[in-house]
């Protein structure tokens, strides 16, 4: 049994960190304190009100502090803790996705376009938006408003004629000078205006120009303008625009229903709706929503970028947060939960949205268990058997061999645990090596510990590959776990597939209409996307190496302004000897190089 005593009396009334570590050395919980000896000590009172708190506490074995110059410094240290240590009993969110953002570029004319990942200084960036559908919808309407461009500036600067955008209404050309670079630069910027929520300065400039345009009897410009005009207010009455001090704000709220916990993320920008997101955290079990909420924001902001106004659906202490998530941004940020006026209708929605994608959630779970149930009978399967592991090969003709290893695990697929491998020094299409080499290397390592043992690996293949699979894990000194091979029957249709086991002479067939034969087609297809996803690129990367960088003469800069001026390496292939020596840096000498060696 663990003495707190002789910590207890070490500790000062300090900010900090406190970490709790188990007999196996495993750091249980970070949490941390405004007052290290109050918070710490209270987790040693004989009456702990939490079934959670005490089983954690039984488990510590010692403790670590670290003593800080703030609260909101603890605050970020214990964030850096949680995401690198995953502790068991604090709460986790995992959310790897960046978010997606509108970009308007600097180019002379600006080109307007999806961005996710590192933004540089000379663009200016819109978001971020929840998901994808949010960006491109957004994206459709300013081209349908204010009819900018769309292309890559490598086709931007070889267009000879309009393209087909043009051609709808989606854009003014100004690849060929339809349009002059004032008249451009003038809908840029009330694309911009649009995009902060300045919907109103907005409908005031066109207006203007739409009575300039009808005065000077330029009818048709009136034309142009009066139906942005249209479109603008059409959006207006399908948007929510609400009354914010800001017109950012993000609106967290935690629910709880049969012992899950669901966050869900709106984003709002320039007063409008601009999407959702659900979130399920881990090692959640008994935890309130008011902590969750605190661990969301703690782990989810410090990363991203922030919004001036933070609306959350429980109450607690939010100085610290506020305090670091200010100093992160430059800005004052406010964490309310302050219900009324338009906060009300935005609470009420995001709840609604919780309430929804956590009864999905857990639909979706007692379905995959029914599932794993039926494929256990099926197969006469331990109830143990929880973890199941699928390996599939994918090359054209032999080129660019991937294998792939996906998991299923915990009544879902573990994506994180997904693996690939790049298959090498083979005979080109012999798949029995490629698997051969693909469960090697994946099993000596979760024989040496590296890893959880799988209770079911399977095969995409017949008896061939799984021979191989049982020669393997035999060489390795794995044992205990069951083997099968899936095959297409003849006819290579779902529900005819043949189940191939190594102690059977004779495949099962499985009722197509049976739940457990859903799963295994489940991961078997997941198993097949990933290796063709890999393998696609792996190809591609070799084709396009093979083309350009072993040809000599040709070094990074060069290849890039040949693939910028032709617009990729198809065009580069297509042009002629001639066109390529109009390249800079490109002599006619080594264009007739580059010709002859890419055909």
């Amino acid at each position: 049994m663990f003495d707190p005593k002789p910590v207890l009396k070490t500790l000062p009334h300090l900010p900090g960190i406190y970490r709790m570590i188990n007999a196996a050395d495993e750091v249980i919980y970070v949490g941390k304190a405004r007052d290290l000896k109050k918070r710490v000590s209270s987790y040693f009172q004989k009456n702990l009100p939490s079934p959670r708190t005490r089983m954690m506490v039984s488990h510590i074995a010692r403790l670590e502090t670290t003593v800080t110059n703030s609260e909101a410094e603890a605050l970020l240290l214990e964030n850096n803790l949680i995401k690198s240590l995953m502790p068991r009993y604090n709460v986790l969110f995992r959310d790897d996705k960046s978010y997606p953002y509108i970009k308007i570029t600097g180019d002379e004319f600006p080109l307007l376009a999806f961005h996710r990942g590192s933004q540089i200084k000379a663009d200016q960036y819109f978001g971020p938006f929840a998901n994808t559908s949010a960006v491109r919808e957004s994206i459709q309407l300013l081209q349908k408003v204010f009819r900018l461009r769309t292309c890559e500036n490598s086709v931007f600067a070889n267009r000879s004629r309009p393209c087909l955008q043009y051609q709808i209404e989606r854009c003014t050309a100004p690849c060929v000078g339809h349009i002059s670079a004032e008249d451009y630069r003038h809908d840029v910027h009330q694309a911009a205006l649009f995009l902060q929520g300045k919907e109103q300065q907005v409908m005031g400039e066109i207006s203007e120009r739409m009575n300039a345009a009808a005065e000077a009897q330029n009818y048709e410009l009136a034309v142009v303008y009066r139906d942005r005009m249209q479109s603008l207010r059409t959006v207006q009455t399908k948007q929510f625009v609400s009354d914010f001090r800001s017109n950012d704000a993000d609106v967290v709220v935690c629910v709880a229903e049969q012992g899950l916990l669901c966050v869900n993320l709106v984003m709002v920008r320039g007063g409008r709706h601009v999407g959702d997101r659900s979130f399920f955290p881990k090692n959640a079990e008994g935890c309130d929503e008011a902590t969750a909420l605190e661990s969301f924001i703690g782990q989810h902001y410090l990363s991203r970028p922030v919004p001036p106004l933070i609306i959350v659906s429980s109450v607690f202490e939010p100085e610290a947060l506020e305090q670091l998530l200010s100093e992160q941004v430059g800005r004052k940020v406010q964490i309310s939960a302050y219900t009324g006026g338009d906060r009300r209708v935005w609470l009420k929605m995001a709840q609604t949205n919780a309430t929804l994608a956590l009864r999905q959630h857990v639909a979706q779970k007692a379905s995959q268990s029914a599932r794993l149930e039926a494929l256990r009978e099926a197969l006469d399967l331990p109830e143990t058997a929880n973890r199941i592991e699928c390996f599939d090969i994918s090359h054209t003709m032999g080129e660019a061999t991937v294998a792939s290893c996906v998991v299923f695990d915990k009544g879902a697929m573990q994506n994180s645990e997904y693996r690939r491998y790049n298959i090498s020094d083979i005979i080109p299409g012999d798949d029995y090596a490629a698997m051969r080499q693909a469960l090697t290397r994946r099993y000596t390592k979760i024989a040496a510990g590296e890893g959880k043992v799988p209770d079911v690996v399977f095969i995409d293949g017949g008896k061939g590959q799984l021979g191989v699979a049982v020669e393997v894990l035999q060489e390795i000194g794995l044992t205990g776990i069951q083997l099968l091979g899936i095959a297409k029957g003849v006819e290579r249709k779902a529900g005819m597939e043949q189940l191939f086991f190594p102690e059977k002479e004779v495949p099962l067939r499985v009722a197509a209409d049976n739940p457990g034969l859903h799963l295994l087609q489940q991961i078997r297809d997941e198993a097949h996307r990933f290796a063709i996803t890999g393998h696609r690129g792996r190809r591609d990367k070799a084709r396009l190496h093979s083309s350009l960088e072993d040809i000599g003469g040709i070094g990074a800069k060069r290849r890039q302004k040949l693939l910028t001026r032709f617009g990729g390496l198809a065009g580069v292939r297509d042009a002629s000897a001639e066109e390529l020596a109009q390249v800079d840096g490109i002599s006619q000498v080594l264009a007739e190089k580059i010709y002859q060696e890419l055909h």
